[in-house]
């Protein structure tokens, strides 16, 4: 579920960066204020079910292992992988929550493309390609 969800808020990420980026002139939309909520939305979802993997398949108790760190693999997934994970979340966080204290259109969508995009640039960054 962790890793087919991960396409979900992918796409929903670039849609939300296209939209701001082609709106940025123009209104911002609830439609587009939705959109940035189920990107948040999908992003909090994946961090339970990241978390959920992270404590069952015994990514934790391998941080006071020795050789660990050593390790290029598992570094990547016991440290790495979620701590740019917890971090493009809390960008994805900022990015919806900041918008809606925005008081006027053009600052929304700047702080859209700003937050959810330093959201991507993280996730793309930390996701375990093959």
């Amino acid at each position: 579920m962790h890793s087919a969800l991960r396409w979900v808020a992918l796409v929903l990420l670039v849609v939300t960066l296209v939209k701001a980026w082609q709106n940025r002139g123009g209104a911002f939309t609830k439609g587009q204020g939705k959109l940035g909520l189920f990107t948040m939305i999908t992003l909090h979802v994946q961090l339970l079910l990241g978390l959920a993997l992270y404590m069952m398949n015994g990514w934790i108790s391998m941080l006071g292992t020795p050789g660990v760190m050593e390790s290029t693999v598992m570094r990547f997934f016991a440290v790495e992988h979620l701590a740019g994970m917890l971090i493009a979340i809390l960008f994805g966080t900022l990015g919806h929550s900041l918008v809606k204290r925005a008081g006027d259109d053009a600052l929304k969508h700047r702080r859209q493309l700003r937050y959810f995009g330093l959201a991507l640039l993280i996730i793309v960054a930390s996701i375990p390609w093959p």
